[in-house]
């Protein structure tokens, strides 16, 4: 375990766990079994636990080792039925399941940084002078195609690069006219 992580809030140390568990021991853990474990570091439990337990939203699980991401999985919007479950599921896939990284091993856990960024709700906007590339994450609609970027990512300096770049995840060209633009903003947790 990584020996910062005792430091980490409540919604990180959940991610952890979860992938932890999944790639130590190949089972999915549930709220119910770490609650009292993660809650016993919170000093308003109350609030921990309904921020995770109370509430749907969409959320992204990123990790990073030695500074370079090693995988992100996330959801838009909320799939399971409380932010928790959200996190247990997206701290798994971006461990295991993400397409451009082979599946993390044992080893590694010791070397991850985990964050998690929880959405808020989507608003449709006109121009990308709307946006802000340290405040607000952007998603590019067209057709079928989605491509999301979150805000405030190194190496993202400009809203063009950041439209630039949420195009490409969503297969269109960099020069696609014609696209739906939503911005969001998100709670990073690390």
């Amino acid at each position: 375990m990584d020996p910062s992580a005792v430091h980490n809030d409540i919604y990180v140390r959940l991610a952890r766990r979860s992938l932890e568990s999944f790639i130590l021991e190949g089972r999915k853990i549930s709220w119910e079994e770490v609650r009292d474990e993660l809650l016993a570091q919170e000093t308003d439990k109350k609030a921990a636990e309904e921020g995770l337990c109370g509430r749907r939203a969409g959320a992204f699980v990123s990790i990073h080792e030695y500074g370079m991401l090693r995988g992100c999985i996330g959801t838009i919007g909320p799939v399971c039925d409380s932010l928790a479950k959200e996190i247990i599921e997206n701290a798994i896939s971006a461990s295991t399941r993400d397409p451009r990284f082979d599946p993390i091993e044992a080893p590694e856990l010791d070397k991850l940084k985990i964050s998690v960024d929880v959405l808020g709700d989507t608003e449709d906007i006109d121009s990308e002078e709307q946006l802000d590339v340290k405040r607000y994450g952007v998603i590019v609609t067209k057709g079928y195609r989605r491509g999301l970027l979150l805000p405030n990512l190194d190496g993202v300096d400009t809203i063009a690069q950041q439209v630039s770049i949420a195009k490409q995840k969503a297969g269109l060209r960099a020069d696609e006219e014609g696209c739906m633009l939503q911005r969001f903003e998100v709670v990073r947790h690390y």
